[in-house]
């Protein structure tokens, strides 16, 4: 130390804001061994064609195997609908897994299973979900905070 200010090192500061926002959002916030975070996810997709085949004991048992799915997976699910031509989905992950496998693998896991339990699916179609899907992150922060904030730290 010199003179009367307090010296303190740089990763000791890092730690402490990290605490700080784990104390102070509670809830918020994940924390793994090497990132504090808080990665949300809405996401949707659809059956092959958009056929409306989502009804009934099929909608029960997707809904059962996503939330089966996303329990090994580590994932928590915020909210859950499925439409008779649609699922939306809104989970929390690990930003060890990006959002390609998640959805790649809840579609994987589910069209093998209820294809393989209800013929309906087989025959109507040649595979049960479309290639595509929809994802958006959701945040607590605008993106205008955090152009700001990032702005903000070139004077420092």
């Amino acid at each position: 130390m010199r003179g009367s200010s307090l010296c303190v090192p740089f990763s000791f500061c890092l730690h402490y804001v990290y605490a700080l926002c784990i104390i102070l959002k509670v809830g918020q916030y994940a924390k793994n061994a090497g990132a504090v975070c808080s990665l949300k996810y809405h996401l949707v997709w659809c059956p092959k064609y958009r056929r409306p085949v989502l009804v009934g004991a099929v909608d029960r048992r997707l809904q059962a195997l996503l939330q089966q799915k996303t329990k090994e997976l580590n994932i928590h699910i915020h909210a859950l609908e499925i439409l008779p031509d649609h699922v939306h989905l809104f989970v929390e992950a690990d930003p060890t897994r990006c959002v390609a496998e998640i959805v790649n693998r809840l579609k994987g896991f589910t069209s093998h299973t209820l294809r393989a339990e209800f013929a309906s699916l087989r025959s109507r179609l040649p595979t049960l979900w479309s290639r595509s899907y929809y994802a958006a992150t959701v945040g607590s922060v605008s993106e205008t905070v955090v152009r700001k904030y990032i702005e903000g730290q070139k004077g420092k």
